[in-house]
């Protein structure tokens, strides 16, 4: 029987934290209370799946926007492609309030030294996806939690491993590759990289006073036509590196867990 328009609904969200508190479990499929206090964010389902395999625990949420994986205090979740959905669910996690959030996500190289399979840490994102404009002036810069980077920079280093630092151009163009002006645009303000996520989780999690974190794997070589990602070519990436940096994103997490640091901001 259809509730008539007149009819208000039952337990009306009237403010922000009980909107956010009753759509995260809605996203995920996961009650506030099973959420682990750190959190891994992914694009991709091979992560979830690894990290499923890994820690021998099911995944949940598979027919939710969200699915999602948590063993111990570390909870990962897939929360799509773009820089609305980062902010979407930078939004929702203020519901639990993470001690640190871990964006393991997948970038262009745009200096030509960036091959595939290097890790970037960056320092710094420029906004150029719009989204974060709804929750700072565009001269806010967009910056990680520097004491969750210096954790994963010393876990990188653990694993053997080298990285990059610098600044990631985060861009709401998924299609772009073609674009000549926007390439020699990348080039003039001397990004390292770009993706669609990095700036606005950077901006949301400070925002809404969450310390983030982002550690970026090369995935293609996007200013040469040759470079364009294709679905063989991010096979063979998902083949040879994501393992690895699923595992450095773990025990970065992990450091902080186990040495009871904190890394929030002085002030947010």
């Amino acid at each position: 029987m259809l509730r008539p328009m007149s009819e208000p609904a039952s337990n009306p969200l009237h403010t922000r934290q009980q909107i956010v508190e009753n759509w995260l479990p809605r996203y995920t499929g996961v009650p506030l209370a099973e959420f682990g206090d750190y959190i891994l964010l992914t694009n991709f389902q091979r992560y979830v799946k690894l990290f499923a395999k890994l820690h021998k625990v099911p995944i949940r949420g598979r027919d939710k926007p969200m699915p999602s994986v948590t063993a111990g205090r570390i909870t990962l979740i897939n929360f799509g492609m773009g820089s609305a959905t980062a902010a979407t669910v930078m939004d929702l996690l203020s519901a639990i309030h993470p001690k640190a959030v871990l964006f393991l996500g997948k970038c262009g190289g745009v200096k030509h030294r960036a091959e595939i399979g290097d890790l970037i840490l960056p320092i710094a994102a420029i906004r150029g996806e719009g989204t974060s404009n709804d929750y700072f002036p565009p001269e806010v810069p967009a910056l990680p939690a520097f004491a969750l980077q210096k954790a994963i920079s010393t876990t990188i280093r653990d694993f053997g491993r080298d990285y990059y630092t610098g600044t990631v151009y985060t861009t709401n163009r998924r299609v772009w590759e073609h674009d000549l002006d926007f390439k020699a645009y990348l080039k003039r303000i001397r990004c390292m990289a770009i993706d669609m996520e990095t700036a606005t989780i950077f901006s949301v999690g400070f925002h809404n006073e969450i310390p983030t974190g982002a550690l970026l794997l090369v995935s293609d070589q996007p200013m040469s036509p040759e470079g364009v990602k294709t679905a063989a070519s991010d096979r063979t990436v998902d083949t040879a590196y994501v393992e690895d940096h699923l595992r450095i994103g773990i025990a970065s997490l992990n450091q902080l867990i186990n040495q009871g640091l904190t890394v929030k901001h002085l002030v947010f």
